[in-house]
């Protein structure tokens, strides 16, 4: 196991791949765990990601952890959590594409609609007491990001892609879902 996935996630050497293997297992052996020595829950993961990356946002931790649980069983096994990682952490730029698109394609169809981006913006930005109405600026928010990124009204990956490669900080536009460089 611990050579398979050495060569599948490829960011990470065997020691690195048997300290996260180990850790796994640790996680899926919780008490709280679902799948206790299965794999991780979609709450054991989310917790982990809160703890040791700071993800707060409900709607983009749900998205990473379907983007980790590639054959949506609803538990993140072993290689899904060694592989996931290895992008997640020190993915290329092309692997970190790939991943930000599929978490803000919330419904998997291949774009990121306007409601799309209206809900994962909706729920990261915080809310001001100040703001009478937030959801008009969210709307404009969203209208920028469509004016820059798209021409027809939904982000295909190839307008994400296009856009990203010219200015990098917007992989993460509609939310958090990378670990910071901490």
């Amino acid at each position: 196991l611990l050579d398979s996935l050495t060569r599948s996630s490829k960011h990470f050497n065997k020691g690195e791949v048997e300290c996260l293997v180990k850790l796994f297992n640790r996680l899926a052996a919780e008490p709280s765990n679902h799948f206790v020595n299965v794999g991780l829950d979609r709450n054991v993961f989310k917790d982990v990601m809160h703890r040791t990356f700071g993800m707060t946002d409900d709607v983009i931790l749900d998205r990473v952890f379907r983007t980790f649980d590639k054959d949506n069983n609803n538990c993140i096994s072993a290689v899904e959590w060694v592989e996931g990682l290895s992008v997640f952490l020190r993915g290329t730029l092309e692997e970190k594409i790939k991943y930000c698109f599929q978490v803000y394609d919330l419904n998997g169809d291949g774009y990121i609609s306007r409601d799309e981006m209206f809900q994962l913006l909706k729920y990261c930005l915080p809310k001001q007491p100040s703001e009478e109405d937030t959801d008009e600026g969210i709307k404009d928010l969203v209208d920028i990001a469509l004016k820059k990124m798209d021409h027809d009204g939904k982000i295909s990956f190839m307008d994400f892609e296009t856009t990203v490669r010219d200015d990098y900080l917007l992989l993460e536009a509609f939310g958090p879902c990378l670990p910071d460089i901490k």
